[in-house]
């Protein structure tokens, strides 16, 4: 658990497959539009743009800027909520800490102080009682890391707590999901020991400095930037894509639900809205339109689904009011929803734009 490794030779710059490669360790967070599945296709379009500095705008779970940092660029990521930032610091900003057999040991033994914020806001809901104890006491100990051993710590717990919850989301509090899942029986403090060993097995030095922010990627500086990644919330046809109605509570435990405010008149205890024009069908053309403008000066690759809005051909318009050369690239997939037993599938085309 202790050791940190370094990029192979040749680079990955040459050979995107060795970038591809390493990613595919990275720890998956169930998260809506994680974008692992096309991890591979999206190393082919790093590796023809080349350029040294790189910018994923709406980092997510992780794994692109990942890919970013494997590819030998030096990389900022940024996100409008809190633990995506973690998850950078933790795995693209940081060079080489790790968490220790002892720092898991005293994470995973008994509490610090006594808090219990978890277990009386929560209780009764998502985790057993023995669970939502642990999370309390894990983050009494949290809270006396060192920054960069925190992240990595934060990171863990939340992937843990995304694992023993049915679906991953947090928009139901009962069982009715439970379909017998190891992920499911396993105590959080299991799952823990293995997160932060999942996690610690990505820390590698590419020998650039990198930076995770969290905020309006509107308020992003654009200069200096070769090539900024682009994969904004989708617009809907029908039903909504709020990230925090499903992921509230990662949002809060990597923070210990500091500065949020917790809507106690909802079931879930959900986190209030924060609002951005990408998720809206009326707001998200001009949004888009004004992201293309704000990153002209750089080749810009955007990930869409077909099942969002606004349409490919709009979209293309849009990047061709900044561009001259706009590309279009098709990845067929199968997904799924609805429970892990009665799941329906659907075919979709993530479409990569490229702009030069």
């Amino acid at each position: 658990m202790n050791r940190v490794s370094v990029l192979p030779e040749p680079s990955a710059r040459d050979d995107p497959a060795v970038a591809v490669a390493r990613t595919g360790d990275f720890p998956r967070l169930r998260y809506m539009g994680s974008k692992y599945r096309i991890v591979p296709h999206l190393a082919d379009v790093f590796a023809e743009i080349g350029g040294r500095t790189s910018l994923d705008a709406f980092s997510g779970s992780g794994v692109v800027a990942y890919l970013m940092k494997a590819m030998g660029y030096q990389v900022t990521t940024n996100d409008f909520l809190a633990f995506p930032a973690v998850i950078s610091r933790a795995t693209v900003v940081n060079h080489g800490t790790l968490l220790t057999p002892a720092d898991v040991e005293l994470i995973g033994g008994p509490t610090a102080d006594g808090r219990d914020f978890i277990q009386r806001t929560f209780d009764g809901l998502y985790f057993t009682p023995d669970d939502r104890r642990f999370l309390d006491s894990a983050w009494s100990h949290i809270d006396r890391l060192e920054p960069v051993k925190r992240d990595l710590a934060i990171s863990a717990l939340v992937l843990a707590a995304a694992r023993k919850q049915p679906r991953g989301v947090f928009t139901v509090t009962d069982l009715r999901y439970d379909d017998g899942r190891r992920d499911l029986r396993l105590p959080l403090r299991e799952h823990f020991g293995e997160t932060a060993a999942a996690y610690n097995h990505m820390v590698f030095d590419n020998g650039l400095p990198h930076r995770a922010v969290v905020g309006d990627v509107f308020d992003l500086p654009a200069e200096g930037i070769d090539l900024v990644y682009l994969d904004p919330p989708y617009a809907p046809p029908r039903d909504d894509n709020c990230y925090i109605k499903r992921y509230h509570f990662l949002e809060g435990l990597s923070v210990y639900w500091r500065g949020q405010t917790i809507m106690e008149n909802t079931r879930t205890k959900k986190l209030v809205k924060k609002y951005t024009p990408f998720s809206y069908k009326r707001t998200v053309t001009e949004a888009l339109r004004r992201l293309f403008k704000k990153f002209k000066d750089s080749t810009i690759v955007l990930s869409y689904s077909s099942n969002a809005v606004p349409d490919a051909a709009v979209i293309r318009d849009l990047l061709a009011e900044v561009k001259r050369d706009v590309e279009v690239r098709t990845v067929d997939h199968v997904y799924s929803f609805g429970t892990h037993t009665s799941a329906r599938r659907r075919f979709a085309s993530e479409y990569i734009f490229i702009g030069r």
